[in-house]
């Protein structure tokens, strides 16, 4: 009994110092503020096609998305609120990438939440694999500055971390 209690205290602290040994910022992203953002094309749900370097100039928001992720669903009109409608008559693009779904879903996502920023098409996760590791979390954000360069990245939906990356874009669209 006293062995079976011992192991299970030995697996809770090796728990526990695995967990906060991690940095803070290793989130399942392969990429890092200031690098180049990786270059895609995806097609859009409105049959255009997007294409990242076309935008360099203008500040871009990715949001990694799906349909099944409730944190996304519960992010997304937020996004639309206080960022999209604030945002978007200025040099300032927002694309959804949803992950791995057919365009029916992606319809009836945005519909569900009420958004009106374009959502891609990400068959196979490959954009999502572009920026973090395709086993973690689909809830994220990219900001991209005017240069093409990965400003301020983002994980869950924390409302701090939501404030401070509107902060960054607002800084970054007074550039």
């Amino acid at each position: 009994m006293m062995y079976k209690y011992s192991l299970l205290l030995v697996i809770f602290l090796i728990s526990a110092i695995s967990c906060t040994s991690q940095k803070d910022d290793d989130r399942g992203y392969i990429v890092n503020v200031g690098d180049v953002a990786p270059n895609f094309t995806a097609k859009l749900d409105n049959g255009d096609t997007f294409k990242l370097s076309e935008y360099k100039g203008k500040v871009v928001m990715l949001q990694f998305t799906a349909s099944w992720c409730g944190v996304c669903r519960k992010e997304m009109p937020f996004i639309e609120k206080e960022i999209w409608q604030e945002h978007k008559d200025k040099a300032f693009v927002i694309v959804g990438i949803d992950r791995d779904e057919p365009l029916e879903k992606l319809n009836k996502l945005s519909k569900a939440t009420g958004i009106t920023y374009p959502l891609a098409l990400d068959p196979g996760a490959d954009i999502f694999g572009l920026y973090a590791l395709k086993e973690a979390g689909v809830t994220r954000n990219v900001i991209i500055d005017q240069d093409g360069k990965i400003a301020y990245l983002t994980r869950l939906f924390n409302e701090e971390e939501f404030n401070a990356m509107k902060g960054k874009i607002e800084e970054l669209l007074k550039k």
